[in-house]
């Protein structure tokens, strides 16, 4: 395309991640990379790692991510700043509360990146996905001044805590947990009494092999733990790959996964279980299965497409798995975009509860008319599968063989109380695990494991030290 002016950035926009706010006529000179995008979107969150990648290889390269209020869910519009440090955006974000910019630049679809010379004219735009590779050789080309990248400032991670906590695993033997510390690209290792006893990854964003404290992760969410291997398994769900920390050397090596999304490869792993012989994996509408002898990894349930749809394997549907487990013969799954619990048996699947896409809620009866929101996680114990029913800030519980599903902790108000079970508040819990009789949580908009028991119907959280 024939180069053209940009327009530049209006004042008056909602600004983080910078001390200042920007305009393009004050970026005279320099390399200037637009993305378009809303915290809502699923394919902007998984061009986090390209659009690292790009300003790791072209440092001088300023990206600008330009969000579009108004797409999202309202808890999203309500709280920008949680949003931005969510989204692991370390560059300036621009609220574009009124589309002004959307507008300007003609942007249809999300996501979109805008490129911009020196001179402060448009290069071209692009959509979708590989952008590090379409994108990487025109802004070598293009040179521009080397004055380093912007500083952000505005929004920091405190490090001495949960950032956004995805999941948790135990090891029932050792009385360990794993907590998949999301916001902060590590693992970390706990006791029940809330020792750190360690943490695995370096918490710098990457995709490394090598020893706990040198490997990297992206974004980490689903683990389970082999006690027999005494190996760790995790879901890195930003770098689109399985990881393994071995004990007691505590290394970790990719195992499965390429570390870019693309179409028919493994994409997004969000949760994991194992069952025999295999790791089985909830990835972007696809359930996956890799084989623990070989590593070999295949597409085992989903034809891809986002729908709610059952039948045969690979011609039933997926909206958005975030969770799995099972209970030693079927494999359920949390399909988290449907409001929906399947279950994968004898090569069929089938939904258990939820109805479509559409429809979700907050009903306790019989699971063909129950209704749940969102759910992000599951658990298995004693005949019963635990829901972490997200989006109703709930603990839930679904019989199988009953079919009855009952909130077991939760108000339903959005909150951080500890109490009695149902006076008790969450914050959008993620994932659970029950170990020595108590379940713990991933309350992950509160960063805490919060600790529930039902014996005693009482929720605490679970303090970490050490």
């Amino acid at each position: 395309m024939k180069p053209t002016a940009a327009p530049d950035l209006p004042p008056g926009l909602l600004w983080f991640n910078t001390d200042r706010p920007l305009s393009l006529s004050d970026l005279a000179g320099r390399v200037v990379l637009l993305s378009f995008r809303t915290f809502a979107c699923a394919n902007c969150m998984r061009l986090v790692p390209e659009i690292r990648r790009l300003r790791k290889e072209h440092p001088a390269l300023v990206v600008i991510g330009v969000h579009a209020p108004g797409f999202e869910p309202a808890a999203v519009a309500g709280n920008f700043a949680e949003a931005v440090r969510r989204s692991g955006a370390g560059y300036p974000v621009a609220i574009d509360r009124d589309h002004r910019l959307r507008e300007a630049f003609g942007i249809r679809t999300w996501p979109t990146f805008v490129l911009i010379d020196p001179e402060g004219k448009i290069v071209g735009t692009t959509t979708g996905e590989g952008i590090a590779g379409r994108l990487g050789p025109t802004i070598g080309r293009l040179g521009g001044d080397s004055a380093g990248p912007l500083q952000a400032g505005g929004v920091s991670v405190v490090k001495g805590a949960l950032y956004y906590p995805g999941k948790v695993a135990a090891d029932h033997a050792g009385m360990r947990l794993f907590i998949s510390d999301t916001g902060h690209n590590r693992i970390v290792v706990a006791g029940t009494d809330g020792r750190i006893i360690e943490t695995i990854g370096s918490g710098e964003p990457g995709n490394a092999d090598g020893s706990s404290g040198k490997a990297a992760f992206y974004r980490p969410e689903g683990v389970a733990f082999d006690e027999a291997a005494g190996i760790l398994y995790v879901a890195d769900t930003g770098n689109h790959m399985i990881r393994a920390v071995s004990w007691p050397d505590r290394a970790v090596a990719t195992v499965a996964g390429t570390g870019l999304s693309a179409p028919g490869a493994l994409n997004a792993p969000r949760d994991i279980t194992l069952l025999g012989g295999f790791l089985y994996i909830a990835g972007a509408r696809r359930i996956w299965r890799m084989n623990l002898a070989t590593r070999e990894t295949e597409p085992y349930a989903g034809s891809g497409r986002e729908a709610l749809v059952d039948g045969p394997l690979m011609e039933a549907a997926f909206a958005g798995p975030s969770g799995i487990v099972t209970d030693g013969e079927a494999l359920y799954v949390a399909d988290r975009e449907a409001s929906a619990i399947r279950r994968i048996k004898r090569g069929m699947v089938e939904t258990r509860i939820g109805h479509s896409l559409e429809d979700f809620g907050d009903l306790d009866t019989i699971a063909g008319m129950a209704r749940i929101h969102h759910p992000a996680g599951l658990a298995y114990h004693q005949g019963l599968i635990a829901i972490a029913d997200t989006g109703n800030h709930k603990i839930k519980e679904f019989d199988p063989e009953t079919g009855w599903v009952l909130t077991r902790a939760g108000s339903g108000g959005q909150g951080d109380r500890d109490g009695l079970s149902g006076d008790a508040t969450f914050n959008e819990p993620g994932g659970l695990v029950n170990l020595g009789g108590l379940w713990y949580i991933a309350d992950t908009k509160n960063h805490v494991v919060r600790v529930y028991d039902p014996a005693g119907h009482v929720v605490s959280t679970l303090r970490l030290w050490g």
